[in-house]
């Protein structure tokens, strides 16, 4: 009976990572490898996964259940939340691992929820132990940033100036200063 639960156990993750879209750059066994950095956690209806602002420590496989993730904005006396609700096999909280990013949102469960976290010492472990599986790794956290560079510029060119883009785009790489 309890090989019967492990197995499953092991056949639940397997299948999440599997048909993980962020994964799918990733071989069989690649994607085998990476299964065993990552670490399954139970979280109960209307829990925190984390809170916008807080330090990004890692990111988030689901592999049952439902997340809201919520963007709270308060300003004098204006307060919005915009929100998007993910299922499996959805992840979240990706550039985490790659960039010193404060949560831009906040994640929390909607159902009881099984998830699968990575985090950041254990992609200092693959990078040490699977260097080749870390790099194809940080190639899809950089598409992914690259993607959301664009939209962010994009959008930015339609509600200030292209000129205004520009100068904040290439200003930080240009001075090397934050803002």
């Amino acid at each position: 009976m309890l090989g019967s639960e492990k197995f499953n156990k092991l056949k639940n993750q397997s299948e999440i990572i599997f048909n993980s879209r962020f994964l799918q750059n990733l071989t069989t066994l690649e994607r085998s490898e990476f299964l065993q950095y990552c670490h399954r956690r139970r979280y109960k209806k209307n829990d925190h996964i984390y809170y916008q602002g807080d330090p990004g420590t890692g990111m988030y496989f689901i592999e049952d259940g439902k997340v809201e993730l919520i963007v709270e904005h308060k300003s004098d006396g204006d307060d919005s939340k915009q929100s998007r609700t993910i299922t499996a096999p959805e992840s979240f909280g990706a550039l985490s691992i790659g960039y010193e990013l404060r949560r831009i949102s906040s994640a929390k469960c909607l159902t009881d929820c099984i998830l699968m976290g990575f985090f950041k010492p254990d992609f200092e472990t693959l990078k040490k132990r699977h260097p080749s599986i870390a790099v194809k790794f940080m190639e899809t956290l950089a598409m992914i940033a690259m993607k959301q560079l664009e939209i962010v510029t994009n959008e930015l060119k339609e509600v200030s100036t292209p000129e205004h883009a520009f100068a904040l785009q290439f200003g930080t790489y240009i001075t090397g200063e934050d803002e």
